[in-house]
């Protein structure tokens, strides 16, 4: 009787996802925000263990948030499930708030080809707490996830790999994280005696001045609303 339920479930979470293909124009916009809804609302539904929240945010994109510890089973669930089948790894991002006590947020978006659908996953991490890495679900991972270990310092667990991949040899610090100061730390410079580029403490030719870089004609876009479906 369970398996029934839940292929009744899945059937319907894939008929919906089919409908986000044909919503065009401005009228069926609720439409496709309601099956997204109902989609989020089926995969939490599916995975209580995992998903801590689900919300359609302004824009109509669906969001999951989730432990460092589900990256793995969620993303397996969305790549394999049929009313799902979010095959492709478009990318992986990091994000730095250092006021919060896990000041990074890992982000994962996800495509459908199948179903024409996006869904980014989100998870959270501090400067020690390791993230499972996702490379044995999606190949594509590799190298999103040394960019981010490299630009804000988030260590994978489980990477085949895990090393630098943007910045140079021995470069120290992570220079996206929000306390790494703009100029850095060292610079490159080509010296005429030694022949060679050589590496050095930065040294400042002028001092710091304050630009005012508002523009009169550039206006930040008032968001619309952001539901809450768990």
């Amino acid at each position: 009787m369970l398996r029934r339920v839940v292929q009744a479930g899945a059937a319907a979470a894939g008929a919906g996802l089919r409908q986000v293909r044909h919503v065009s124009g401005v009228a069926p916009i609720a439409e496709q925000r309601q099956t997204l809804e109902q989609f989020g609302a089926y995969v939490a539904q599916m995975l209580p263990k995992y998903i801590q929240a689900a919300q359609v945010t302004h824009v109509n994109e669906l969001e999951l948030m989730i432990p460092p510890s589900a990256v793995v089973p969620v993303l397996s669930f969305l790549k394999n499930h049929t009313a799902a089948q979010y095959k492709v790894l478009i990318d992986i991002a990091g994000v730095d708030i250092p006021t919060r006590e896990n000041r990074f947020e890992v982000v994962y978006n996800l495509l459908s080809v199948e179903y024409n659908s996006r869904i980014r996953v989100k998870t959270y991490t501090d400067e020690l707490a390791p993230v499972d890495s996702c490379v044995g679900v999606h190949k594509a991972a590799d190298w999103f996830e040394r960019e981010a270990w490299d630009m804000y310092g988030i260590f994978f667990t489980g990477h085949p790999d895990l090393r630098r991949i943007l910045t140079d040899y021995g470069f120290e610090g992570h220079p996206q994280r929000k306390d790494f100061p703009l100029t850095g730390f060292t610079e490159l410079r080509y010296d005429d005696e030694e022949k060679r580029v050589v590496c050095e403490p930065i040294e400042m030719a002028q001092e710091f001045r304050n630009f005012d870089y508002t523009s009169p004609w550039e206006q930040i876009q008032s968001g619309g609303t952001v539901t809450k479906i768990v």
